[in-house]
């Protein structure tokens, strides 16, 4: 009996090593990647400038304290305030804790203006925000608030979409709205252009702060280097996590300066957060996303994806129902139990795929994937699916 908690649903399957899109278990089978330990691999396996990296930043200071100076972490801060709408980081070691620190930001912002009424959220089902008690609140997901005794105050929901429902739930409590510009957990639902807008002109409207959540849609994954910018707007507040380490436990609340600077010594804080280690790392990400034509690729790749999952749909309709997502956040909604089909891929197609609500695949391959490696995927998903016709009672594929 494993001595772990049996909060996971756990494979046997384990992995030793990684090379690129690939990964190795333990018996030598080959598997490919497009799980990415959910949307974490942005660079893939055994990337030599992080590996480097790693080695180098492992001679010298691992950790110290938040209390004192630590170079990696400002210049890895400068680097994220120069390439998007913020002017301040607090480093964080995951999303959950990354949007935490984006909700106690927004609240606190107006408690420091004379404002301690306005405290309530707007958040919108399907929504994934983490694990901790404040961030299950902020999904409000029952499955996962249940049996932790009554969920924080001061966050209300709704369905994303309606700018007309949503400025129904505004009064003078609220201070911000949170949401994924793509969702990830819930289903993979990108959101329009002209919602994002309506959001902002809504915040703006009633001096409220607008708080994305791209701990899984940004850092490149959507082809640009976060997901808001597709809308041409800009967030007060912005949780980071998952990409922007690579595979090394790290995360970020970015935000506004006027925002920021309402968080002063005592307000919040974090043992590890930010630490020489992870910061080196995080440098190392950064000079990945940031060479020229990395994006460009992403943004391509993804095209050609979305192109082979659509010839796929139209071969097997009895079994594609939609697609979903943006760039390489891609959803598949299938007719089998998804759950059941990630199982089927792994175990006879040696294909790592990740399920996600209202029964949608979730392709989240390395961001260094070629077309080859789409064109792989997308047959083994193929192939699985042939071999469910050749089940009793299955309808064939339209050729």
């Amino acid at each position: 009996m494993s001595a772990l908690y049996g909060t996971y649903a756990r494979s046997g399957l384990a992995f030793e090593r990684g090379e690129g899109v690939r990964l190795y278990a333990q018996d030598g089978e080959e598997y490919l990647d497009f799980h990415s330990g959910i949307g974490v691999n942005a660079l893939g396996h055994g990337d030599p400038h992080l590996v480097s990296t790693l080695k180098a930043a492992a001679e010298k200071v691992w950790h110290t304290s938040n209390v004192f100076s630590i170079p990696e972490q400002e210049r890895l801060g400068q680097r994220l305030v120069d390439s998007t709408f913020a002017d301040s980081v607090f480093f964080t070691n995951s999303g959950a804790e990354a949007v935490e620190c984006a909700i106690k930001t927004a609240r606190h912002y107006f408690w420091a203006k004379g404002q301690p009424e306005k405290y309530e959220i707007i958040a919108f089902t399907g929504s994934f925000h983490g694990r901790t008690l404040g961030t299950i609140a902020a999904g409000g997901n029952e499955h996962y608030i249940e049996g932790f005794g009554p969920p924080l105050a001061g966050f209300k929901h709704l369905a994303p979409g309606d700018l007309k429902a949503v400025e129904a739930l505004i009064d003078d409590k609220t201070c911000a709205i949170l949401l994924e510009p793509v969702q990830g957990e819930g289903g993979v639902t990108a959101m329009s252009v002209d919602f994002l807008k309506g959001l902002r002109a809504l915040c703006d409207k009633h001096d409220m702060l607008l708080i994305f959540d791209e701990v899984q849609c940004g850092y490149g994954r959507t082809g640009r280097f976060f997901a808001y910018e597709w809308a041409g707007i800009e967030p007060d507040i912005m949780a980071v996590a998952k990409g922007i380490g690579g595979g090394f436990p790290l995360g970020a609340c970015l935000a506004k300066g006027p925002v920021a600077a309402s968080m002063v010594p005592g307000t919040h804080g974090s043992t590890y957060g930010g630490n020489p280690l992870a910061c080196a790392i995080g440098n190392a990400v950064l000079d990945r996303i940031q060479a020229p034509g990395f994006l460009e690729h992403v943004e391509q790749v993804g095209q050609v994806l979305h192109w082979h999952l659509q010839q796929l749909a139209q071969k097997y309709p009895q079994y594609v129902v939609e697609l979903r997502g943006k760039g390489l956040i891609t959803g598949i909604k299938i007719t089998p139990p998804v759950r059941d089909f990630v199982e089927r891929l792994r175990k006879d197609q040696h294909l790592l795929a990740v399920a996600a609500g209202d029964n949608v695949l979730r392709l989240l391959p390395p961001l260094v994937i070629t077309e080859d490696d789409v064109k792989e995927a997308v047959g083994k998903i193929a192939d699985a699916f042939a071999a469910l016709d050749s089940e009793p009672g299955n309808v064939p594929p339209i050729d």
